[in-house]
């Protein structure tokens, strides 16, 4: 009997059979990234139900490159049992705050790598590599000299080897086999071929898949649909059904958790530029401000989560955003990045890439400029993004970002809880707040030195106050119209920091809610509208 061209060839089922396939035990890889793109949501409720009402699967390996979960109830929260787990590596961790607790309490063997390299392992794996040479983590807590990227007493394995190659430094990255993997992809044929092409981004399912497929392991994809076979485009396939073992289907499930679709994402349409709204006038926006004017016409550049990203805001508002090049580490070129749990999506991409081939970029040639948070700042000029207390948070593409970046411009308030009132041009404190600038940072994510060694030229803004790396250290050298240094910013810091000798105020036109002068983009004079 001829088999129908409508018959599905491979199987299609529940998630709660899906993932009784998954044994004790497992390596099991999480695709996706943040707050729902491309998370394989269903599989990871149906998983922690299962152990909750069975005890398995335990003893498994969990690999996840960046967050999983919205902070509140998603994503990993619901498979947040210790009793699941042998060992965790995540490359970030506050998307699912009940894995990070467990971390801390050293209920299994956590760790954090930077989630550029564990792509890059995903790779390996497939290929059947032992592992992975970089820079990426020189000097960082993910350096063996320092911490290995090891979060608590329960990870003794070392995942991390220091090593020294023609005279160079380098980081070698053990290959994480992977027995599971669990993806999420908008649609797949009756072949299991699957398409990404109006998810907001490509992610790393097909490395993830093939990482499966040579260790003789099991791929699990959910998607939003099922068609018939030459229903896709084959130049839209990004994982070939060979690779996929299992379709479960989730029709509820969208581009993000928040968004179920939005065809700016993706390329289906574009936003109009009067459908953006300015960045709301604030400490925010006077932090985007002063950090738009390091922008030079031509470059490429990469910004990060909250305050960074504000600065593609300012630079559309300025009409010079289309004199760079925005990238961000989930794979878009151009285009403006969505704010909030959306971060991870671009309205009017130019170009759409898998994130293994963006970190390539970063890892090699590396941007010319990147915008970057902070949580913490050190004398020396050290940042932490990774750690708060015993709070484990992690870096996602931070680290990955951040070391062949030729300028990098960390963009943050001040100090935490603070209350500030902007008036006539000028930042008044009504209110203190606790130092983020310390004497000593709780972890190592950037490191100054390495900086130093290399090159780069590192700014810190921050609402009050600009400073800059030098050989000596953390340099303060421009400081906010209206802010005293002896009653306003000493006494939010940890230390007192070296004063450059021609301190000078910040632009005062910063601190106004009308449109900034040209003159404060002095590089970009004649090319755009600034």
């Amino acid at each position: 009997m001829n088999r129908s061209l409508a018959e599905p060839e491979k199987p299609i089922e529940p998630a709660a059979a899906a993932v009784s396939r998954i044994p004790d035990g497992a390596s099991v890889a999480i695709g996706g990234s943040g707050a729902g793109h491309a998370i394989p949501e269903v599989l990871l409720r149906e998983l922690g139900e299962r152990h909750r009402s069975t005890g398995s699967p335990a003893g498994l390996t969990l690999i996840h490159p960046f967050g999983v979960g919205d902070q509140q109830a998603k994503g990993l929260q619901q498979a947040a049992y210790p009793t699941m787990y042998r060992r965790v590596i995540g490359g970030h961790w506050s998307m699912a705050p009940k894995m990070a607790r467990l971390a801390a309490e050293n209920r299994f063997a956590a760790y954090c790598l930077p989630a550029g390299v564990m792509v890059q392992l995903f790779h390996c794996a497939a290929a059947g590599s032992p592992g992975w040479y970089s820079h990426a983590g020189l000097d960082t807590f993910v350096d063996p000299r320092l911490e290995g990227g090891r979060l608590n007493a329960k990870a003794t394995e070392q995942l991390v080897e220091y090593v020294e190659r023609d005279g160079k430094p380098w980081l070698f990255y053990k290959t994480l086999p992977i027995d599971v993997s669990l993806i999420h992809a908008w649609e797949a044929d009756v072949h299991g071929n699957l398409s990404m092409r109006q998810e907001a981004g490509f992610w790393h399912n097909c490395a993830l898949a093939q990482a499966a497929k040579a260790s003789d392991g099991l791929t699990i994809a959910v998607v939003r649909r099922i068609v018939q076979a030459g229903a896709i485009d084959p130049r839209s396939v990004h994982v070939p059904g060979c690779f996929v073992d299992v379709l479960v289907v989730d029709e509820e499930h969208g581009q993000t958790y928040q968004t179920d679709f939005e065809p700016a994402y993706c390329g289906d349409a574009r936003m109009p530029e009067d459908g953006f709204t300015d960045l709301p006038f604030g400490p925010r926006k006077v932090i985007a401000r002063r950090a738009a004017t390091e922008l030079t016409p031509g470059a490429v550049i990469n910004v990060g989560f909250g305050i960074p990203d504000g600065v593609i805001a300012v630079a559309r508002e300025q009409g010079i955003a289309n004199l760079v090049t925005s990238t961000i580490e989930h794979g878009q070129f151009g285009g403006v990045p969505a704010g909030g749990l959306d971060f991870g999506a671009v309205y009017n991409p130019a170009a759409i890439l898998e994130t293994g081939h963006m970190f390539d970029f970063y890892h090699g040639r590396g941007v010319d400029q990147t915008f970057l948070g902070f949580l913490q700042i050190d004398r020396s000029g050290n940042v932490n993004v990774s750690k708060l207390a015993s709070r484990t948070i992690g870096v996602g593409g931070f680290i990955d970002i951040v070391q062949k970046a030729d300028k990098v411009v960390f963009c943050g308030t001040l100090s935490i809880r603070a209350r500030t009132a902007i008036t006539d041009g000028e930042l008044r404190f009504l209110a203190h707040g606790a130092p983020k600038l310390v004497k000593t940072v709780t972890q190592v994510t950037f490191s100054a030195d390495y900086a130093k060694r290399t090159g780069q030229e590192v700014l810190y803004v921050a609402e009050a106050a600009v400073f800059r790396l030098h050989d000596e250290g953390l340099v303060l050298e421009e400081i906010a119209p209206g802010v005293d240094l002896e009653k306003d910013l000493h006494p939010q810091l940890g230390f007192k920091p070296l004063v450059s000798p021609t301190l000078k105020r910040m632009p005062s036109a910063i601190f106004s809610p009308a449109r900034l002068p040209e003159s404060l983009f002095p590089r970009f004079h004649g090319l755009g509208s600034a």
